[in-house]
């Protein structure tokens, strides 16, 4: 386990901005250099204390599902190693969780696909009898697998803020609006580019949900976010299928009617949930036991989805 990295500084490059858990930094016209950091958030709060090698980990099982699913769609990597790009004393900072990658517009949109029935996907269809508008058979049961993925899109909140879910129509009028400069000339809509995403997410989230059954994980749900280049051609950015952005289930822990056990930051959530906090910046500090719990829990997601070993 290597120090944790709460926030980078990187000051050979401009710092464009922080996000939740990243830190981007611009290279040159065309790329930009990604850093993932330690910072845990939780109720759209980032905590004070990192989780050591989070970062990795979320960098590098990233990386293995953008090279798995290449085939499907291209993705934000350039291929250059982001040592390369920075001063020999910076290097320690970026080795196994920075990314160099390909300066895109990105759609205005999470693009959410949900296998299970879960989240608050359980509690729309408990209300209404579908998620997020799309109708689905009578008697489902909490954690039920749905007859088929579906593609449920959502706003991009501000850092600190929730995501709201939107209509597939609200979906395509904001990529419509945020993109038009971005799509001229290139003879596409933002309503065909809502098209393409929700195909490229079912898709992402089938192959990736297939193969996640033979290490013995469900993939319940996940969200994309995909971005264009000057072209229009469609590339998945940010990151893919990680604890962070996907809820993954042991197998065989799985039934239908309860809660399964997670993959993530739920030892997070458990913890802060007995204490008097109003869930509002500044977040509380972390015990070492839930520090190091979550930890593991990450590392154990990597090595057991991808079969290797989280490379420090």
């Amino acid at each position: 386990m290597t120090q944790a990295l709460f926030e980078s500084t990187i000051n050979s490059l401009e710092l464009l901005g922080r996000g939740k858990v990243r830190d981007i930094y611009a290279i040159d016209a065309d790329k930009l250099l990604i850093v993932t950091s330690d910072r845990l958030s939780a109720f759209d709060v980032i905590l004070p204390d990192p989780i050591p090698d989070k970062g990795k980990v979320l960098t590098q099982m990233a990386n293995f599902w953008f090279n798995r699913l290449s085939h499907i769609l291209p993705s934000q990597l350039t291929g250059i190693d982001p040592e390369s790009v920075v001063r020999p004393d910076e290097r320690e900072q970026v080795r196994g969780r920075g990314l160099v990658v390909k300066r895109l517009k990105p759609l205005p949109i999470e693009a959410v696909v949900r296998g299970y029935l879960i989240g608050s996907g359980w509690k729309d269809y408990q209300d209404t009898g579908a998620v997020c508008g799309i109708t689905l058979p009578a008697g489902l049961k909490l954690a039920a697998k749905l007859p088929a993925p579906i593609f449920t899109p959502s706003s991009k909140a501000e850092q600190g803020d929730h995501d709201e879910n939107i209509s597939y129509a609200q979906a395509q009028a904001d990529c419509s609006s945020a993109l038009t400069n971005a799509l001229y000339g290139t003879g596409k809509s933002g309503a065909t580019l809502v098209a393409q995403a929700r195909e490229a997410a079912i898709a992402l989230y089938s192959a990736a949900a297939d193969y996640a059954t033979t290490r013995g994980i469900i993939i319940a749900d996940t969200k994309f976010e995909f971005g264009i280049d000057a072209c229009g051609t469609l590339h998945l950015i940010d990151e893919a299928l990680t604890p962070d952005s996907s809820r993954f289930w042991p197998a065989d822990s799985y039934r239908e009617g309860s809660n399964p056990p997670s993959y993530d930051k739920q030892f997070v959530r458990d913890h802060l949930e007995t204490l008097d906090w109003n869930k509002k910046a500044p977040g509380p500090a972390l015990p070492a036991e839930v520090v190091a719990r979550t930890r593991a829990k990450y590392v154990e997601a990597y090595e057991v989805l991808t079969g290797l070993k989280l490379v420090d």
